[in-house]
C-alpha cells in the first residue's frame, strides 16, 4: 500500500524523552550511542498508555527538525511549528486511507 500511495517509510528506533525542550548535543550523542534514530516527547508515552488500556496502536510521526549539533544554526521553535504544519494535509490523506483497513 505504501508504494501505491507514494508514502516514504523509514524504519528506526524512536527514542522518547521528557519535554518540552530541545535536547542538548550531549543527549543526542547518547541517544545515538544507544541506538536512537529519532527523538520525540509524546508518541511513545501515548502509545504505551493506549496499549495498556488494551487498544491497538498505530502512530505517524513527523520529524520537524534536526537535533542539536546535527544541523546548521540554532534550533528554533518557529521552524519546528512551520515544519509540522507542512505535511498536515498529507497526513490526513494517509489516515483516511488507513482507517478503513483497520476495520
Amino acid at each position: 500500500m505504501a508504494e501505491i500511495e507514494e508514502i516514504e517509510l523509514r524504519h528506526g528506533i524512536y527514542a522518547m524523552v521528557g519535554g518540552p525542550n530541545f535536547e542538548t548535543p550531549a543527549e543526542i550523542r547518547y541517544l545515538r550511542l544507544v541506538g536512537g534514530d529519532a527523538v520525540g516527547m509524546s508518541t511513545a508515552a501515548e502509545a504505551n498508555t493506549a496499549a495498556t488500556l488494551g487498544m491497538e496502536v498505530a502512530a505517524i510521526s513527523c520529524i520537524t527538525n534536526k537535533a542539536a549539533g546535527l544541523g546548521a544554526g540554532k534550533l528554533d521553535h518557529r521552524e519546528v511549528l512551520a515544519n509540522a504544519a507542512r505535511p498536515a494535509e498529507r497526513i490526513s490523506e494517509i489516515v483516511e486511507t488507513i482507517l478503513p483497513l483497520l476495520g
